[in-house]
């Protein structure tokens, strides 16, 4: 167990080293043809564009989205917040998980303000967490609570699913030891 808090831990640091280089640079997105969903795969025009270990399945959420190169601000996010240990500890939820382009769209101004109000930041990150797990097929006409209290939607069919109307699943029905993710391509904001 100290083992994996050390892990994540080096590379959330990494991360928030990384983040203010991210966002001064342009990231490109490779898109592979949609594949089918299916509750016991991933599914979206971005799971190629994820390089991943070989099994994230075994790993606690926070543990497994760091293996994810493109998911590191987000875990270096979670680890600012303190919600690291939370998200893991916690069983069956649905994480809708910004990947690194999602923050580049994020202006420097308003991520630094949000990286530095450590509540705003736990309120943002905890509406992208479900507390279910959600399965592909309750994508297409979805209306969910999260843990942060608001009501996120999700709409779609195929392979092709949004939240909140705007924001693209990106690489969908990704499994962990206690929760399932959908990488998503805009940072989400509770409702006000």
């Amino acid at each position: 167990m100290r083992f994996i808090r050390r892990r994540t831990a080096r590379v959330a640091g990494a991360a928030l080293v990384a983040v203010p280089l991210a966002l001064g640079g342009v990231a490109s997105q490779s898109h592979a043809q949609d594949a089918s969903p299916s509750p016991m795969g991933t599914f979206g025009p971005g799971c190629s564009a994820l390089s991943q270990k070989a099994d994230t399945a075994k790993d606690k959420v926070v543990t497994a989205a760091a293996a994810y190169p493109q998911l590191s601000q987000l875990v270096a996010a979670a680890v600012r917040a303190r919600l690291n240990d939370t998200l893991n500890e916690k069983s069956n939820i649905t994480v809708f998980a910004p990947n690194n382009q999602a923050f580049q769209k994020v202006s420097v101004s308003q991520l630094s303000s949000l990286l530095g109000d450590t509540g705003q930041l736990k309120k943002v990150l905890t509406y992208h967490v479900v507390d279910r797990q959600i399965t592909p097929d309750e994508l297409s006409k979805g209306s969910f609570t999260t843990v942060e209290g608001g009501k996120l939607t999700t709409s779609g069919s195929g392979t092709d699913f949004q939240v909140n109307g705007t924001t693209k699943i990106v690489c969908g029905n990704i499994k962990t030891a206690n929760a399932t993710i959908y990488v998503v391509d805009s940072v989400l904001r509770p409702p006000s």
